[in-house]
């Protein structure tokens, strides 16, 4: 077996001998290697990799698709006759390709020759997975049947980023690196993922609500695994959080909060919520084992509820902290008629001392979470992390349109008072005008026609608007746009309107100076830099009414995708998110340091 590379081979060999020891990185496609490599030195392979990225993202489409189509079949005529490179025949081999029975072989030549026609390229997936140690055949076939649909240029770009996560790979590899963090939080999510409510358990979905007993399970685990890391205490509090702290190396220190939800959507992913308590979890464990201290106390706190799924509480977790948790929640009752006061009585706590979990911003240096980013851009530019410069704020409305049911065959379409059509006319308004802003969105999410009938014209229409922006003002802008043109439509069309303002938060700028720590971490480790919004709520901006907060995102699979089984990252993707959570806990401690 050769030696592994070292960085500052990478930095001073002569560039001929590199390339040949890099050149096979992207198959059969040198170019990309070289190009990368005029910009030496690098201060990590992250850099490497990202310069790789950008040299493919700045080649024309023709060389784009020359790229894709250098990659091999999947058990086609290149690994029969057993013409593949070195790499590529591992890689196959690895994920079982070689051994696949007859039926399994026959699928896949269907299924290439099905892709080719409909894209004109081979189907490119990493078969080594996001873990890096291989695909099932069976998850690779569901895979390919899968992306077999997707739109053209969709494809493309997902063959794109396969084709980098392969260079990644193979790149570690040379260079000897085993993301060895990133593996092991990788496995604790597939661990706490085996705790599911009932009627998802049993299908193999994902769905962790509010005090059930998988719930009660998760939350159980956590706790085992804060204390097995080195957290000196780790309670449970009276709203279900988990709250673990590594104490300071000096008595009276100020406290450093962080932490994510560990609930899920139904039927949702693996990873929303939960990397943000195994980021940290990791982190202190390295500390323990180190035997080091912090100038400041960790608390780390995996929130009990932040999707509001099992009852209307959203950010109940949070939301308890920074003395928000509305007592007549208590009162509100599930599916089954189990009030949440019953249900927290059932799980051992104790909603008198909800009042005592109230923090201090005294107390405080502020709040950072890390979190998967939950939509596609990270994905889209190849960048591993993103550094959140504002959570959006949002405003959402349960609404209905009233006009007249009547019959579809015997009324005019002159005389019609259709409060469906009324609904879609908005809907495309709503499109277009948050369009119109950089980072505004809006979704009519629900859309219904109570007792509706196919030969009855619409008389009523329920839906929701969902209206969200990086600023409250920009929120408010498109909010009064929106509602002004649906009163507009409805006086038109002659329909009644009832409105109600079912949930009103405040946009969450980041801390300037927490979103310089991050970016200051990720520029002491090579890592390339970039500044994003967050579409999406998350217990940060809770937290962000009692002290500073920043949030880094971590890149998504499969275009991003989340509240989905699809949802993933990364073992590199998180390795690097731990290697950055540790270095700005490093460098806030020079900081704190007494001169």
């Amino acid at each position: 077996m050769s030696m592994a590379l070292s960085l500052d081979q990478l930095n001073t060999a002569p560039s001929a001998w590199l390339l040949q020891q890099l050149g096979g990185l992207y198959e059969h496609s040198p170019w990309i290697a070289e190009q990368a490599l005029q910009q030496r030195p690098f201060v990590s392979l992250a850099q490497l990799k990202h310069a790789m990225a950008q040299v493919v993202t700045a080649a024309s489409r023709e060389a784009q698709l020359a790229l894709v189509r250098a990659h091999p079949e999947l058990a086609g005529r290149a690994m029969v006759s057993q013409a593949l490179t070195a790499e590529s025949t591992g890689e196959q081999s690895r994920a079982g390709l070689s051994e696949c029975s007859p039926q399994e072989f026959e699928r896949l030549q269907q299924l290439n020759s099905a892709y080719n026609e409909r894209f004109g390229h081979p189907f490119i997936v990493a078969v080594r997975g996001p873990r890096g140690d291989g695909l099932s055949r069976q998850q690779i076939i569901a895979t390919f049947e899968r992306r077999l649909h997707n739109p053209v240029n969709t494809e493309l770009s997902e063959c794109l980023r396969n084709i980098h996560r392969i260079a990644e790979i193979r790149l570690d590899d040379k260079f000897g690196m085993v993301p060895a963090l990133g593996n092991e939080v990788w496995d604790w999510h597939e661990a706490l993922a085996q705790f599911s409510d009932p009627g998802y358990r049993e299908n193999g979905q994902l769905t962790v609500t509010y005090l059930t007993e998988a719930h009660q399970a998760c939350a159980a685990s956590l706790r085992e695994r804060m204390l097995a890391c080195g957290f000196d205490t780790v309670t449970t509090d009276a709203v279900g959080n988990v709250v673990g702290r590594y104490r300071a190396s000096r008595p009276g220190a100020p406290t450093l909060m962080t932490g994510s939800h560990f609930d899920s959507v139904r039927n949702g992913g693996k990873y929303d919520g939960r990397l943000g308590i195994f980021v940290p979890m990791a982190c202190v464990r390295h500390l323990h084992q180190s035997q080091q201290r912090l100038p400041f106390d960790l608390e780390l706190i995996a929130f009990a509820e932040e999707e509001g799924q099992r009852y209307k509480a959203t950010f109940l977790g949070s939301g308890a902290l920074v003395g928000q948790f509305d007592g007549r929640w208590l009162e509100q009752s599930d599916a089954q008629g189990i009030s949440m006061r019953t249900a927290m009585m059932q799980a051992g706590l104790n909603p008198q001392d909800i009042g005592s979990l109230q923090r201090q911003a005294k107390d405080y240096l502020g709040f950072i979470e890390v979190h998967i980013e939950q939509g596609p851009v990270l994905n889209e530019l190849n960048l591993p992390l993103g550094v959140v410069t504002s959570i959006n704020g949002s405003v959402r409305y349960s609404c209905e349109i009233t006009g007249t049911a009547c019959h579809a065959g015997t009324t005019p379409m002159s005389r019609r008072n259709d409060a469906a059509a009324a609904a879609a006319e908005l809907i495309l308004y709503v499109e277009q005008r948050a369009g119109r802003d950089a980072d505004s969105v809006a979704t009519v999410g629900q859309l219904l026609v109570p007792n509706g009938s196919t030969n009855v014209v619409p008389g009523r229409c329920q839906f929701t608007l969902d209206m969200r922006a990086p600023a409250n003002a920009q929120r408010d802008a498109l909010v009064d746009d929106i509602l002004a043109e649906l009163r507009r439509i409805c006086e038109r069309r002659q329909v009644r309107l009832s409105l109600e303002e079912t949930m009103r938060a405040s946009a969450a700028p980041s801390a300037p100076a927490w979103q310089a720590r991050w970016e200051q971490a990720l520029n002491t480790l090579g890592a390339p830099i970039h500044r994003m919004p967050s579409g999406a709520g998350h217990d940060a901006m809770k937290l962000h009414e009692l002290m500073p907060q920043a949030m880094l995102f971590v890149r998504g699979e499969n275009a991003g995708i989340s509240h989905n089984p699809l949802e993933s990252t990364t073992n590199c993707d998180m390795q690097l998110a731990i290697e950055t959570f540790s270095m700005l806990l490093a460098q806030l401690a020079a900081e704190l340091q007494p001169v």
